[in-house]
């Protein structure tokens, strides 16, 4: 790669718990991986962008003077998006040759969008010579995910794959921004991440319709309280107002609070490792997500079963928007490999779908490198 100037990363993202809460203004706690997406890049002198892959043999080229024309491309509109929003902030785009090389598996629900989005912006900011914010830069992301993509979602995915730090998980406040860092020390555990390989996609699944129940249940419950985002309801206000709501906006609501709750005992279980409670908070996340917020389906649902069903699992939940894609399991790290095999084997049988393992650590965000 010596002839491109700059290698830059940003990451792909867990999230070990506080699933659905970031649009509703809550606390989250996820962290980047080291599955990532890599962007080379140099200025070619034009102005344009032009775009390939390490992974496809398509070439895209983008007009800078047009960058809001390409929303439907197969492949090269989140680039072009996040290109987009870093240049209406008052940025400038230098033409440039971008090779891009992801290792984020697409429609896991480990956000590959969101390191597309964040490394774009971070090699278009490098290349220009603009010293680095990472939090802005995960801000104008998550704006081309919205405003470009079409998917509704709030600052999680892409503040962790700009912010990330190695060996920790963030504690993120989607509300304030405010973040603080956790070592994730495990014990004897480690974490495993599995993929149902049901393909899904946030735009055409019933994501975005979660987003508009909530902020229908935030008005209903503003009639009654001074709130400002659904997180900011404590579980003793809805035993009290949750009888306002509809059935349906009853439950999306209940694993609000309930969620936001788990985040606040995952901090206090991995500050004393407690890895037990932590164990026990990621099976009722899931059990939430399946019975009260409903975006699991017949696929995690069967992962995350033959995962606990294993005594060396102390906990597993799906993670990311849902209808497929990832779960996260607490496994003891000796028995890692057995564990895989025995999942692998009981979520064949039970949907005919060969799950996939990822071998992958916790790492750092936004990463630049002068070649």
């Amino acid at each position: 790669m010596k002839e491109y100037k700059y290698k830059v990363t940003a990451a792909g993202r867990i999230n070990v718990i506080g699933e659905h809460i970031d649009y509703c203004g809550g606390r989250v706690m996820p962290a980047a991986l080291s599955l990532k997406n890599t962007v080379y890049i140099r200025p070619n002198g034009t102005n344009q962008i032009n775009l390939e892959w390490t992974t496809l043999s398509d070439k895209v080229t983008l007009d800078i003077g047009k960058l809001e024309s390409y929303k439907d491309l197969k492949y090269g509109n989140y680039q072009a998006g996040a290109a987009l929003m870093w240049q209406r902030a008052g940025h400038k785009i230098i033409g440039c040759d971008m090779l891009q090389d992801c290792t984020v598996p697409f429609g896991s629900g480990l956000s590959s969008s969101a390191a597309i989005e964040v490394s774009t912006i971070a090699a278009l900011a490098t290349l220009a010579g603009e010293p680095l914010n990472k939090v802005d830069i995960a801000l104008k992301a998550q704006q081309a995910e919205r405003e470009y993509a079409g998917v509704n979602c709030g600052i999680m995915d892409q503040y962790a794959s700009a912010c990330g730090k190695k060996d920790s998980v963030m504690l993120l406040d989607c509300n304030t921004l405010e973040c603080k860092y956790l070592p994730l020390k495990l014990g004897d555990y480690s974490l495993v991440i599995a993929n149902c390989k049901k393909p899904h996609n946030l735009v055409e699944s019933k994501y975005n319709e979660r987003r508009e129940e909530t902020d229908e249940a935030l008005r209903i419950l503003q009639q009654k309280l001074n709130i400002s985002c659904l997180a900011q309801l404590s579980p003793s206000q809805f035993k009290t107002y949750g009888s306002v709501l509809p059935h349906l906006l009853k439950k999306r609501v209940e694993h609000i609070v309930t969620e936001s709750d788990r985040v606040r005992l995952a901090e206090l279980a991995l500050k004393a490792g407690n890895t037990d409670m932590l164990g026990k908070l990621l099976n009722s996340s899931h059990a939430s997500l399946r019975d009260n917020y409903e975006v699991t389906g017949r696929e995690p649902d069967a992962l995350v079963e033959a995962a606990q069903g294993q005594s060396c699992c102390i906990g597993s939940r799906l993670i990311g928007g849902g209808f497929g894609g990832c779960t996260i399991s607490l496994v003891k790290t000796d028995s890692i490999e057995e564990f895989k095999e025995f999942t692998y084997n009981a979520y064949l049988k039970a949907t005919g779908y060969k799950a996939e393992f990822y071998d992958t650590e916790i790492s750092d965000g936004i990463t630049v490198e002068k070649l």
